[in-house]
């Protein structure tokens, strides 16, 4: 199967991270990070029966780098964009 081939997943990271580069805002990383980390487990041996269990690895590892990255790289506390000027205003 497929989906059970390490390097299947590693690609897939692989190239969420190369799109990354081409969209700005951080949006495939976590992605990437969670495919990549699907990849090594199955290269470990940790082979999942079923592909809706590997899905899940890989949504949960996902969301944890995404949430994880956005603790690290997003908006701190307290920060807020301020706007001086108005687009409308001559």
């Amino acid at each position: 199967m497929m989906w059970q081939a390490w390097w299947v997943w590693v690609a897939g990271g692989l190239l969420l991270a190369g799109l990354e580069l081409l969209v700005p805002g951080y949006i495939f990383v976590g992605f990437a990070a969670g495919a990549l980390a699907t990849g090594l487990l199955l290269g470990l041996g940790v082979h999942a029966q079923t592909f809706p269990l590997v899905l899940l690895v890989f949504a949960v590892i996902s969301i944890g780098m995404w949430l994880a990255l956005r603790r690290i790289l997003g908006v701190r506390r307290g920060q807020v964009k301020r706007i001086d000027r108005d687009i409308n205003e001559n």
